[in-house]
């Protein structure tokens, strides 16, 4: 008959006790992945638009910090780029954020607004390149089907091919078409534009020569990171230079150390593994407390202190596997629902699943170390 594990028996003997110690890990490990998973939706949504740009090398005023407050500088630095002779060809990119109305209801809201030249397409998005030759035509925008729904159902309207026009910073603009790029925690929502449209939408505030991200391709052969650094060289000391993948670390760096954004759900999870790690704690505890007597009378027949202790450490192990379970399986209902509610990429991934395990595994193997100081309290000689 094949034996079953002496910490298994002992777990399933106080079910009650048992399934609260499940249910708290549960709970645990939902709280470390809902974190997690915000955390990652945060830096991955704010980069999309960077990991979108078809292109090599970055230019952006040397003053900006994020994509939600860019400055501008002076279109002739982009230009002054094209005396490298790895460099095929720049292309200036202008954004800014202002009031969308929603033409169902009128209330406003603000979104980010791409200004584009509509002759070579740059941004590497659905949607798009099937659209972009529209933006040709004065007062028409692309906008993202992926915005929040305080816009107004644009996207279900332009689909049913209703003529959809709304107010972009007090001017009456046209929908021409729908692509996708998705909300972030900077904007809600996204229009592109032509650059000739950008600027009739902020006439007051921008002109053509003043650009906000300068966007370098460069001829086939050509390390980035090496023209990358002849670029920092040769312009002007207000201009920083990057190569792409810099630029997606850039804005994940301000996001993730310079907001108090990243530090918070930090901060969650490790308050998550730290609520895990008392509950099992105080059930092993008392599981060893109410057994103290059976400890004692293993001990007296010949088991010893380390085989003992290996039992509570095999109840911690089993303990973390049967509650990551319904944690993982309540994770991806409620990663749907925040999906739904937020549009934000909340999404299950391999790697957070991997880690989150074991934390778990490293939350109970803790908890049972330290429950197990009451084990060698379990003297034979004072029992009997």
């Amino acid at each position: 008959m094949k034996k079953i594990p002496l910490a298994w028996l002992q777990l399933k003997r106080e079910k009650t006790r048992l399934a609260v110690a499940l249910a708290g890990i549960a709970f645990a490990d939902i709280l470390m992945f809902m974190q997690l998973g915000f955390r990652d939706s945060l830096y991955y949504s704010n980069v999309r638009f960077h990991t979108s740009l078809q292109g090599d090398i970055v230019l952006i005023n040397n003053q900006s910090n994020a994509l939600l407050s860019m400055k501008t500088f002076s279109q002739r630095r982009l230009y002054k780029a094209l005396d490298v002779d790895t460099v095929q060809s720049v292309h200036p990119i202008y954004l800014d954020y202002t009031a969308w109305k929603n033409p169902f209801t009128g209330r406003s809201r603000n979104l980010l607004v791409i200004g584009i030249n509509p002759a070579v397409n740059i941004l590497d998005l659905p949607g798009v390149q099937e659209n972009l030759d529209k933006t040709k035509l004065p007062d028409v925008v692309l906008y993202d089907r992926s915005s929040r729904q305080e816009y107004g159902p644009i996207a279900a309207e332009f689909e049913q091919g209703k003529t959809v026009a709304a107010e972009v910073n007090n001017r009456k603009m046209k929908v021409g078409g729908l692509f996708t790029l998705g909300a972030s925690f900077g904007a809600d929502g996204n229009l592109v534009t032509s650059d000739v449209n950008f600027l009739r939408i902020f006439q007051n505030r921008h002109h053509l020569g003043l650009i906000h991200i300068g966007l370098i391709r460069l001829k086939p052969g050509a390390d980035a990171k090496t023209v990358a650094q002849v670029l920092t060289n040769y312009l002007p000391k207000d201009i920083r230079v990057f190569t792409k993948q810099e630029f997606i670390d850039y804005e994940r760096y301000y996001w993730e150390s310079g907001t108090a954004i990243g530090f918070i759900f930090t901060l969650g999870t490790i308050m998550g593994f730290i609520v895990g790690t008392v509950i099992v704690y105080q059930i092993l505890y008392t599981e060893v407390a109410d057994h103290l007597a059976e400890y004692a009378t293993l001990k007296a027949i010949g088991y010893t202190q380390n085989y003992l202790l290996m039992v509570i450490l095999q109840e911690a192990i089993i303990l973390a596997i049967l509650g990551y379970i319904p944690g993982f399986a309540i994770t991806m209902f409620l990663y749907n629902r925040a999906r739904d509610a937020t549009l934000l990429p909340v999404f299950m991934s391999l790697g957070r699943g991997v880690m989150v395990f074991i934390l778990t595994i490293v939350m109970c193997f803790i908890s049972g170390t330290i429950a197990m100081r009451k084990l060698r309290s379990a003297d034979p000689a004072d029992i009997f």
